[in-house]
């Protein structure tokens, strides 16, 4: 099985050119439709023009497997059934814990982001190109790979240049970056965005779960709405940039639409193509003087010379050597690798941002950026910097992570996601680093400040009386407002106070009463609901009439002042007597 998943069948030039004949036959073989969900269906929804791939991704762009659908879409059935008959039916099935990993992830996804609109077709269509399904499949019984899937290590020959940067904890490489797992995350990408998807305390990007969960939250980032075909088309392109990806993912993600089913773990179908055919490389690169990381299997790579055989001219006999240009014995100097953008950055700058201060559960109206700089002061454009919220709090990026990588334009500059103020109050700290390069980070403030109203309104204007003794008709009712919109979960305070000069609580007069039935003049932890809406519990008066005030205060200085009386109900005049008669 092994051999079959690393077979190829063309190389460089010629798969790309049947890929490019697959994919216009498709287009012409499958007519524009509309799915169940009155969408257009994907296969045949042109890309957006404005979705741009960012200069980062999930796998470092990697190679992935170029095989495309069946002409013949499978015949509609449930995923639990039987396999469709008809051609694509083996194409069709998904392994069972692999198809549960990715159902198990749109779940906890439509509960976590509801409006990201996450269909688990969508990681299986980049399940099946990252890795054929898990290599069809081969995990255990908890969704752990049998053998560690590795790309290739990214060392510029190729392939993007990304150095080492988890001391090879994840790819077993601690000279470059491999793409890692079913999902096949780079090290870097995996630190921030990987998930525990199976519950067992760990983030393992070789399970199944963990890597369909976290690939499922790193395509729901940025508050992308990926029923919309041009936030679709943005995420798909942020897990690998490439136009050629977005539509095979496209292509395999209607498939998988129109019907699956499940199928053994071990058996799947694997793939035979990949994009990178023909350049040299394998997922798990073998260079002479090194060994393959422990509990790797190479995927597919070239298929080696037959030995002993020499080349032969196209006129035929046999090519005589030429003999060195170099002295036997003169040391041979390596190739230098020119550096990357990454490694002439010297250090970290702030780039004009103002300062960030936002009422809990609001937006921050500014966002942070930094420019990347060499030791001269020059400006370093396409270097990827990780914002990190650290420290003890609830604040996120748009979004709902605490984590966002981002490049660095023209300019330099790197600017990160709007932040979300949480309800926990004080300052926040953003660490700014660059991804692969050991430079002493940037650290931004960022100030939460409770919930506030500059306004208290009441919501009636009933006059509010009470004889000795009894209990008011009316409750009080008010309403809060920050400049001019509705206040919520703001923090007030009720006092039945002395006088308009005197904000003490009075001793006597009207009173609420506490939770053992015992007057109380003051009650604090009120809070507004969604509404700006706040009902105060019933007053009660003692015997003492007269004219007395209540004072409710919020957060940010709002006041009101509702006036209260207590007096005795008016006895009428009892009605002359008769006159009597003369």
């Amino acid at each position: 099985m092994a051999a079959q998943f690393g077979r190829r069948l063309r190389k460089g030039a010629a798969t790309t050119a049947v890929a490019a004949v697959a994919v216009a036959a498709l287009s012409a073989s499958q007519a524009p439709g509309v799915n169940d969900h009155g969408r257009q269906a994907a296969a045949d929804a042109t890309p957006s023009p404005e979705a741009s791939a960012s200069d980062g991704s999930a796998t470092g762009n990697s190679p992935y497997y170029t095989d495309l659908p069946p002409l013949k879409s499978p015949n509609p059935s449930p995923s639990t059934g039987p396999a469709p008959g008809g051609a694509g039916a083996t194409e069709a099935g998904i392994p069972a814990t692999v198809l549960d990993a990715y159902k198990k992830a749109e779940a906890t996804l439509r509960e976590a982001k509801p409006g990201c609109n996450l269909p688990w077709q969508l990681l299986a269509a980049i399940g099946r190109v990252e890795s054929g399904q898990a290599r069809g499949g081969r995990v255990d019984a908890d969704g752990t790979t049998i053998e560690k899937i590795l790309g290739p290590q990214l060392d510029g020959n190729g392939f993007a240049l990304i150095k080492d940067t988890d001391d090879g904890a994840y790819d077993g490489n601690s000279s470059y970056d491999q793409a890692v797992g079913p999902m096949q995350f780079i090290p870097s990408t995996w630190a921030w965005a990987g998930r525990d998807g199976n519950g067992d305390g760990k983030k393992d990007p070789n399970n199944i779960y963990d890597a369909a969960l976290a690939a499922g939250h790193y395509l729901c980032r940025n508050n992308w709405d990926l029923s919309q075909q041009s936030e679709l088309d943005r995420a798909i392109l942020s897990y690998n940039n490439s136009r050629d990806y977005l539509n095979l993912v496209m292509r395999w993600l209607d498939y998988y639409r129109k019907g699956t089913h499940e199928v053994p773990d071990g058996t799947g179908t694997l793939p035979d193509n990949r994009s990178d055919d023909g350049t040299g490389a394998s997922p798990t690169p073998t260079v002479p003087g090194t060994t393959t990381p422990a509990g790797s299997t190479p995927g597919p790579g070239p298929k080696p010379d037959k030995p002993g055989k020499p080349d032969k001219p196209a006129g035929g006999g046999t090519t005589t050597p030429k003999p060195p240009t170099t002295p036997p014995g003169t040391p041979s100097t390596p190739p230098t690798t020119p550096p990357t953008p990454t490694d002439t950055v010297d250090h970290l700058e702030n780039a004009g941002t103002a300062k960030l201060t936002a009422m809990a559960g609001d937006a921050f109206d500014r966002r942070i950026s930094t420019r990347a700089e060499t030791e001269a002061g020059k400006a370093v454009a396409k270097v990827r910097v990780r914002f990190t919220i650290v420290g003890d709090t609830d604040t996120t990026f748009t979004g709902g992570e605490d984590v966002a990588t981002v490049a660095t334009n023209s300019s330099g500059v790197a600017v990160a996601p709007a932040l979300r103020a949480g309800e926990k109050t004080g300052t926040v700290t953003v660490r700014a680093t660059v991804v692969g390069r050991a430079v002493p980070g940037l650290d931004y403030k960022a100030t939460v400040t409770e919930r506030a109203a500059d306004a208290l309104a009441r919501t009636g204007d009933t006059a509010l009386t009470c004889a000795p003794g009894g209990t008011f008709a009316n409750q009080v009712e008010v309403k809060a407002t920050y400049k001019g919109a509705v206040a919520d979960g703001v923090a007030a305070t009720a006092t039945l106070i002395k006088s308009a000069d005197d904000p003490t609580a009075a001793d006597k007069g009207p009173y609420f009463k506490n939770a053992e039935g015992k007057p109380v003049r003051t009650l604090t932890g009120l809070k507004t609901d969604a509404k700006g809406l706040l009902k105060l519990p019933e007053l009660y008066a003692d015997d003492t009439t007269g004219t007395f005030l209540l004072r409710v205060t919020t957060a940010g200085g709002a006041t009101l002042t509702v006036e209260l009386t207590v007096a005795a109900a008016e006895t009428s005049s009892p009605a002359p007597s008769a006159s009597p008669s003369a």
